[in-house]
């Protein structure tokens, strides 16, 4: 599709044929996402950026579905992976596969430092609830700390290292959580550099204080995702691997949303310097396939028994799907242009950030960056029915992306051009001068 019909609204939408289709889904199914709840429109088709929906709108994808299709909507190498080896091979249980072996060879290559045994499964939660086991069966401990606005599931050890809803009642016992680098709304009333990173010498003191001297892992997302797109200080990471040398602790670094090359580098953590004991993999690994993967060394994956196995995890045809997906982020330079896209975005971002007063803060890394939207630029308050307005506004206009309350997160596929970059950034500051003037009305 040529670019300059991306988006291109033919009809109001959410259009009659969506709101129809989103009915019969919901006699049917709940637990809609606020993505899909505050604008329920039925999409058909999508080709890299763009998304069509069933009333005939074309929409440009600042949410790459989810964070899941880095390397735009049905490329065609993935498309031809995933057809060729679902004519030959569906499903084997986790007996060795010529794909499962190219995926397990191509994930050593190009993970961090010597993080070169991996085991695959289908979902993040799956995934994290793996890492878990892992931590657990290699240090004889099983205790763990998560961070505040973190996101790393909905199984209950995810849940229980995230923000959960208090309806589902208290964590598993020996889960701790701290406040993450959020320097904008830092948990201590302290401003960085000055601070010295307190936040990580509070998370000493809490080991120490607070646990039963029996803690197995840390784990982090090295950007907050959900939690608003929020990126730590540089040396943050390498401060928390020092204290988990210091402390025998692993550390856990949960890459399914980071990684890829969305962040402008192969693996956010290789922005700070630092390897993981342990990285959880995901999102684009697959183009929107589902597959994940943890990964780690072989000293810890040879000495721990900790039940690897899955029925669909690893399977052949998910395993071609990521080999093309890695193949075609290599080879198209995907992480090359998420940094250099990312860059142009976030000066762009920084001039709105000037120009509107309820734009309290914008932040990323790579293809991953965030808009806070507040009250007040002094207090900070967050507001959230902004952020739901501008949010439905942008998205009426033709811009598909993701909400979080007052947090609009922005995370194009990485074969986004400058130009439509650029587009979207235009519909979005539209959006947001729409509801200014709005709420001064």
């Amino acid at each position: 599709m040529m670019e300059s019909h991306i988006p291109e609204i033919l009809v109001e939408p959410p259009g009659p044929k969506s709101k129809e289709l989103h009915e019969r889904a919901m006699k049917h199914m709940v637990g809609f996402s606020s993505q899909v709840s505050l604008f329920p429109v039925a999409f058909e088709d999508g080709r890299d950026c763009a998304l069509r929906d069933v009333d005939g709108n074309t929409y440009l994808d600042f949410s790459s579905g989810i964070y899941v299709c880095g390397t735009g909507h049905c490329h065609p190498k993935v498309v031809e992976a995933i057809q060729r080896e679902a004519a030959k091979l569906i499903n084997c249980h986790d007996f060795t596969t010529p794909s499962k072996v190219q995926l397990l060879e191509k994930l050593a290559e190009i993970a961090p430092g010597d993080l070169h045994m991996a085991q695959l499964y289908c979902g993040g939660s799956e995934c994290i609830e793996t890492a878990i086991r892992l931590a657990k069966a290699y240090t004889k401990k099983f205790e763990f700390i998560g961070f505040h606005g973190s996101f790393h599931g909905k199984t209950m050890g995810a849940m229980s290292l995230a923000d959960v809803a208090p309806q589902f009642g208290p964590r598993i016992p020996g889960y701790y959580r701290a406040p993450y680098a959020y320097c904008y709304r830092c948990s201590f009333r302290m401003s960085y550099p000055e601070c010295g990173l307190y936040c990580v010498d509070y998370l000493r003191e809490a080991i120490h204080h607070q646990t039963t001297g029996n803690m197995a892992g840390i784990v982090l997302e090295p950007i907050l995702g959900w939690g608003g797109s929020v990126v730590p200080p540089m040396e943050y990471l390498q401060k928390l691997r020092r204290l988990c040398n210091d402390e025998g602790i692993l550390l856990i670094a949960d890459e399914i949303l980071t990684g890829c090359g969305r962040t402008g580098r192969m693996w956010c953590v290789e922005h700070s310097n630092v390897v993981p004991d342990i990285m959880t993999v995901g999102k684009h690994l697959g183009s929107g396939y589902p597959i994940t993967a943890i990964v780690s060394s072989e000293r810890i994956m040879q000495n721990a028994q900790f039940s690897a196995s899955t029925s669909f995890g690893g399977n052949p045809v998910a395993c071609a799907a990521a080999c093309a997906s890695l193949q075609v982020i290599q080879e198209e330079h995907l992480v090359e242009n998420a940094a250099r896209i990312g860059e142009g975005m976030m000066k762009r971002l920084q001039e709105i950030k000037e120009g509107h007063p309820i734009v309290g803060d914008v932040r990323g890394r790579g293809l991953l960056l965030g808009i806070e939207l507040v009250k007040d630029s002094k207090a900070k308050e967050p507001d959230r029915e902004a952020g739901h307005r501008v949010y439905q506004k942008a998205f009426r206009k033709g811009l598909a992306w993701v909400p979080a309350h007052h947090i609009l997160r922005i995370a194009p596929p990485m074969t986004i051009t400058h130009e439509l970059a650029q587009k979207g950034l235009d519909i979005m500051e539209e959006a947001i001068r729409e509801v200014e003037r709005e709420m001064q009305g």
